[in-house]
């Protein structure tokens, strides 16, 4: 009975309605005699958000392609989530474990190609549900992934009283609003949120000028080098309140808010153990470049800008309903509630902090601008170590290093530490001075598998349970599959395990205190070619271009993350792409974007050589040993779905020696 229950309510919310009684105020449950009318969901992505259109015979309104889409598959994820719960009514404990993953997994990618749906009901109802009986099945309790930062309580107040900021407005007479490249128009809806940040929640827009003073000279000076109009910098403010270690609920993190596969695109680094998202100075890199693209893509930077917030597909659909004119405030009625407040709050947010105190803010709160020194350490050492020897808190040593996840710098031959500024020469002098009993720790990352406990994985590894607990920050007892894990490993076991490692993990077995690169780390069959680095170039940015991963580069080359302009890198590339890769150093940056583009997407780039790509543009993999279907997706830039649909697999279940087709 319960099941039918749950069946029905899930098919009223797919359908886009729910069944309302008609009005009797004697009676407060349905008849034969009171006829149904039919409430619309007000959904964000319909441009709708009133009750309009009752009728007394159910009907349902007509669906475009993209409503379609969207809606076929949150029916496909609940369908995922129904027969986990089947399967636990069967005490199938594999089965449900399998449709739960898959449930999550789907629910995850929809987001994904989708970014505007995480302000839709239905799709934040379907998240709640799934990802509570994730989190259930293997009993998390950790907040590991959940928001992080006062913007997103920020953006839900704003959305939640938007119908009480209708007031009006008086625009400060005074106001020095300089001509700028984005326009910046003075219409009901900017006002709406300078009413907001100036009379209703004040102090929100003091905090973030306060964060400015400390970011904000930084991120001028990046915007500049890469040629956008200085005030979309403020774009930061709407998008995390200048905050790097923000993480929206959607998996968005850093200060401008970059989901892991863009944030890929433009070079960032992101694995266990770093995550560059969440580094200002390479965020603020990347999202100028990923702005300027959407710029040359749209030719209006409202639009741009929206593209930032919502998926292309998402923005022509609302172009396409406004009569297909490319204007912003014309699509206006037809975006996502949060798209229509995204644009007006950066134009009320620049107008402001061009004139602050003119809408009574103060011109200055005595912060110093973000500055450090930099010094080269060696991977594994940790932070506590390193902040005791510098005299500062670990916290505080995170703080300058945010980008840093774990308790120790990531494994490499030497990570690039960022310091106080006047602490180098000390540093150096008491880091020579450290105790050298460590030299020979080494780690690998192992990701939990099915049926997995840390005992049995402390078994495989021929290490011990606490071991584990002390390389890995808060773990909990219970662990889950995907799950990575660091596993500190016994002398003599790294090359042994390296001879195993699959091609597309991410994180390397690492000694600490390891010396520069040996010819052990040069593939088989392989050519060396140079690099030499270019303004605004990344270890992440080089290592994408050549299709390999960044320890790879750091290990070659015996260096950090920290590379100068002029500086020569050693890649070593297959002997049968020589010719391809020989020509990427002469590329314009567009010409590498775009390299880089189309080896996300699975093209062919090696003309006229030999490679698995096939007539219908599909490569072929051979699955090895603790690959992931995940992690197999994520290396090819596609989603697992599309690898399940092409490869006819029912779950996400892989073996080794298996052959995948991926387009």
């Amino acid at each position: 009975m319960i099941r039918k229950i749950l069946c029905t309510v899930f098919a009223l919310s797919l359908t886009g309605t729910m069944l309302v009684t008609a009005q009797d105020s004697t009676a407060s449950v349905k008849t034969k005699e009171m006829p149904l009318r039919l409430l619309p969901y007000a959904n964000p992505m319909q441009g709708v958000d009133n009750n309009e259109g009752l009728t007394e015979t159910p009907t349902l309104a007509e669906l475009d392609d993209f409503q379609k889409d969207i809606i076929t598959r949150i029916s496909d994820v609940y369908r995922m989530y129904i027969m986990a719960l089947d399967a636990q009514v069967a005490q199938d404990a594999i089965l449900t474990e399998t449709y739960i993953n898959d449930a999550v997994e789907a629910s995850q990618e929809l987001l994904d190609d989708y970014p505007e749906i995480r302000a839709d009901r239905r799709f934040t109802e379907l998240s709640r549900v799934v990802v509570g009986e994730y989190r259930n099945f293997y009993g998390i309790t950790d907040s590991e992934n959940e928001p992080q930062g006062e913007i997103f309580a920020i953006q839900e107040d704003f959305l939640e009283d938007e119908t009480q900021l209708s007031e009006n407005f008086v625009f400060p007479k005074d106001a020095d609003i300089l001509k700028t490249d984005v326009p910046l128009i003075q219409n009901a809806q900017v006002n709406r949120h300078l009413v907001y940040y100036t009379l209703r929640r004040p102090e929100v827009m003091e905090t973030w000028r306060e964060r400015a003073e400390i970011y904000k000279p930084m991120m001028d000076k990046i915007f500049a080098e890469e040629g956008l109009p200085p005030e979309l910098v403020y774009l930061a403010y709407i998008e995390s309140g200048l905050n790097p270690t923000a993480r929206s609920w959607a998996a968005a993190v850093g200060m401008w808010q970059f989901i892991s596969a863009t944030g890929r695109v433009y070079g960032l680094e992101i694995n266990w153990w770093v995550d560059e998202r969440r580094d200002p100075e390479k965020a603020t890199r990347a999202a100028a470049r990923h702005l300027k693209d959407l710029y040359n893509i749209w030719g209006d930077w409202h639009l741009a800008m929206a593209n930032y917030n919502i998926s292309p597909r998402g923005l022509n659909r609302a172009i396409r309903r406004a009569g297909g004119v490319k204007d912003y405030w014309a699509a206006y009625p037809y975006l996502p509630r949060e798209t229509r407040g995204y644009v007006p709050g950066f134009i009320a947010t620049t107008m402001i902090n061009m004139s602050p105190e003119e809408f009574g803010f103060k011109k200055s709160y005595g912060q110093e601008p973000y500055s450090y020194d930099i010094v080269e350490v060696d991977g594994l050492m940790p932070l506590d170590e390193m902040a005791k020897i510098i005299g500062i808190s670990t916290d505080e040593l995170k703080a300058y290093n945010p980008e840093l996840l774990r308790w120790a710098t990531p494994p490499g031959n030497k990570y690039a530490l960022k310091i106080p500024s006047g602490k180098k020469d000390d540093f150096i002098v008491a880091y020579k001075d450290l105790p050298k009993e460590t030299a020979n720790q080494s780690i690998t990352m192992h990701t939990v598998r099915s049926g997995e406990s840390i005992g049995l994985i402390a078994r495989k590894y021929g290490t011990t349970v606490s071991g584990i607990y002390a390389s890995n920050e808060n773990l909990s007892n219970i662990i889950y599959p995907g799950q990575v894990l660091a596993v500190p490993l016994p002398a003599g076991s790294v090359s042994q395990l390296s001879a195993n490692r699959p091609t597309n993990q991410q994180s390397g077995t690492t000694t600490r205190r390891a010396s520069s690169s040996s010819s052990s780390s040069v593939p088989a069959n392989s050519s060396k070619v140079t690099y030499k680095v270019k303004t605004g170039d990344t270890v992440g940015h080089i290592a994408e271009w050549y299709d390999v991963r960044a320890y790879n580069i750091r290990t070659w080359n015996g260096i950090g993350n920290t590379i100068r302009v002029g500086q020569n890198l050693t890649v070593y590339i297959p002997n049968s792409r020589k010719e391809h890769y020989e020509k990427v150093d002469k590329l314009s940056y567009r010409e590498k974007q775009e390299l880089e583009s189309r080896q996300k997407r699975g093209e062919n780039i090696f003309s006229g050589s030999s490679s698995s790509t096939s007539n219908n543009d599909s490569v072929t993999y051979t699955v090895k040993r603790n690959d992931t279907l995940s992690e197999i997706a994520e290396s090819f830039g596609v989603s697992t779905s599309q690898i399940r649909r092409l490869n006819n697999l029912d779950g996400s279940r892989i073996y080794v020696g298996q052959s995948l087709k991926i387009k």
